[in-house]
């Protein structure tokens, strides 16, 4: 039965993965208030399929606590951490990619009118989605370090994969004092992408679990 439920959850995990490379690879740069308008449509699309691949990706980060669960219980404060961060990265995809370009359509037959209106309001949406993006960003790196410190006590041949969360973590603290813009779309994408190597190959460790 845990061997089964350690697949269940090590598949959501890779689901998980794909779906947000398959976000970030759709995602659209940023623009002026009428490109926000004119690429409604798929920036509605990869922010609703981005808050669709959450559920999957928290579903396997608690197969993945429970695996490396120890008498510290550090798994589950790296769950509680990890939870905090995809919270805030729905609520991200919620403001930038749901209610602002619905908002912003609301006014597209009289945009010349209302901008002086509408550049406030959009700046503040994209100041809360930037503060969120970086609460998202810190949590994923900091949970991934903490289940990378128990994925290398076990004994498997998988070690790399601890390394590689260890190494995520100092990367992302490089960036952060060197002022390397993260929620840039390209800043986001070098993250999205390091982490999903993470988040996929832990799920074929947890496929793989005894």
């Amino acid at each position: 039965m845990e061997k089964q439920y350690y697949k269940s959850t090590g598949i959501s995990l890779i689901s998980g993965a794909l779906l947000i490379i398959l976000t970030m690879s759709l995602h659209p740069s940023g623009g002026s208030l009428q490109k926000i308008i004119a690429t409604t449509k798929i920036i509605t699309g990869t922010h609703i399929l981005a808050i669709c691949c959450i559920p999957f990706v928290l579903f396997g980060f608690y197969g993945l606590s429970k695996r490396l669960a120890n008498r510290y219980h550090i798994s589950i404060l790296a769950f509680i951490i990890v939870s905090l961060g995809l919270i805030a990265a729905s609520f991200a995809a919620l403001f930038n990619g749901l209610a602002l370009p619905y908002f912003l359509n609301m006014y597209s037959d009289r945009l010349s009118e209302n901008l002086a209106i509408l550049k406030p309001i959009t700046s503040f949406s994209f100041a809360i989605n930037k503060s969120l993006d970086y609460i998202f960003i810190c949590a994923l790196a900091l949970a991934i370090f903490l289940y990378s410190l128990q994925i290398l006590q076990l004994k498997t041949n998988k070690k790399w994969i601890g390394l590689l969360g260890i190494l995520i973590l100092i990367l992302t603290l490089l960036g952060l004092f060197n002022n390397f813009v993260f929620t840039s779309l390209l800043g986001f994408r070098i993250f999205t992408f390091s982490i999903s190597i993470w988040v996929f190959a832990t799920g074929f460790l947890l496929i793989k679990s005894k």
